[in-house]
């Protein structure tokens, strides 16, 4: 097997056994790092270390990463203008941050009658978006309510 001795210098191709005698007089492990090279590299240093650093790189990983939420924005057919502002004002927010909009649009009663209003509204918001966000899933009717997604550019 090629050694590898623990301060990085390449010892060559050695025995096994002698490779084994070797780490335990400097009170190491013998690890193989690379097992399908041809001969394999072992390396002598302490396992306890190399895990060690390894869980802490895996932690540091997983703290720099950022779930992407979904947030959901109900509106109604003939929303006001005000009120419409202030929705558009939390998506924009949302898309700051990261995260997924699921835009969803309520008909009651007599409202399923003008479904257009509801896919005029919901091309209005695609529009208003257009340089922040991306249509990831298309206004479509599900029962009384029409749904679309956005996410962050």
């Amino acid at each position: 097997m090629q050694l590898i001795n623990e301060e990085g210098q390449n010892l060559g191709i050695v025995p096994t056994d002698q490779a084994l005698r070797l780490a335990e007089e400097s009170g190491l492990d013998l690890v193989e790092i690379s097992p399908n090279a041809e001969p394999p590299v072992c390396k002598i240093l302490d396992l306890g270390k190399l895990k060690y650093a390894n869980q802490k790189k895996a932690a540091e990983a997983r703290k720099k990463q950022k779930i992407v939420e979904v947030k959901e924005i109900k509106m109604r057919p003939n929303i006001d203008t005000h009120d419409y502002g202030v929705k558009m004002k939390a998506m924009s927010r949302f898309f700051e941050e990261g995260d997924k909009v699921k835009v969803t649009l309520k008909f009651r009663g007599r409202e399923m009658a003008h479904q257009e209003l509801g896919m005029k509204l919901l091309m209005q918001v695609k529009e208003d978006t257009l340089e922040i966000a991306k249509v990831e899933a298309e206004p479509k009717l599900e029962g009384r309510q029409m749904m679309m997604v956005l996410a962050p550019k």
